[in-house]
């Protein structure tokens, strides 16, 4: 970000660093709204609310498997 603000070209950007024009348009884009390249500060409310959903469906996943675990070593 700080070469893009500092004037040098998108185009020597993208060219220096192998990357796509679309993800460093994408870079700026989200640090100048968000002040952060982090995925997770630059996410939408549904996005982060899907990776809650996925998180929540793993975590009663494991919860069954150790509920299972317990009966198991009380049988024995």
């Amino acid at each position: 970000m700080k070469l893009y603000e500092n004037g040098k070209s998108r185009a020597d950007i993208v060219r220096e660093y192998d990357i796509t024009p679309s993800a460093l348009d994408r870079w700026i884009k989200n640090h100048q709204e968000t002040g952060s390249f982090k995925a997770e500060d630059n996410c939408s409310q549904e996005e982060n609310e899907l990776e809650l959903r996925k998180e929540v469906q793993r975590l009663r996943m494991e919860n069954d498997i150790l509920k299972q675990a317990v009966l198991i070593m009380g049988r024995k």
